[in-house]
């Protein structure tokens, strides 16, 4: 493994869009900045208190933790709680702490785009989180229907887009592969 030296520039990723990859590219970005020394701190919004693969995987490798917030079952977004809300203000807070602390390399925000589109936390905070980023830290959000401002912001963009899905032949996702 390489020393950790800091990044010189850092950058806002966005992985978005219908089709299946989002969080796993992130993992994927996780794993490589593991393997080079890098500090990785992921929040995860909307997934609750689930025990996903990955993170049973956190705790072997370096320099990487995360912090979980909502429930284990999905939101309801035209019947959105104040508890779920409350949820994603307490994940916005830890993602604001996590950037500022100079802990980490690379922060991973999964599915607060999604956060956002269902009106959890506002448009306007995750842009002001964006502009006080310190330059040296990689920024990664995560989630379907990214708002077109954080596209805008993002240096990198990449949609998802949905080809073929096993679900539409009534495949449920599968422990180890999808969750």
């Amino acid at each position: 493994m390489m020393k950790n030296e800091p990044l010189e520039i850092g950058l806002v990723e966005i992985f978005t869009g219908n089709g299946k990859g989002k969080t796993s590219a992130a993992l994927g970005v996780i794993l490589r900045a593991a393997g080079q020394g890098l500090r990785s701190h992921i929040i995860y919004f909307m997934k609750g208190g689930y025990q996903y693969g990955e993170r049973n995987v956190f705790a072997l490798l370096p320099h990487v933790t995360y912090q979980s917030f909502g429930h284990e079952g999905f939101v309801d977004p035209n019947n959105v709680k104040e508890e779920e809300r409350q949820q994603a203000r307490e994940g916005l807070d830890a993602a604001r702490q996590a950037l500022a602390s100079s802990d980490y390399d690379l922060v991973v925000l999964d599915e607060i785009n999604i956060a956002v589109a269902w009106k959890l936390i506002g448009i306007e905070e995750v842009l002001q989180l964006i502009k006080d980023k310190p330059q040296n830290v990689e920024l990664i959000l995560t989630g379907r229907h990214a708002d077109p401002e954080l596209i805008e912001r993002a240096d990198l963009v990449t949609d998802m887009v949905e080809i073929k899905h096993p679900f539409h032949k009534g495949i449920k996702a599968r422990r180890g592969i999808d969750y």
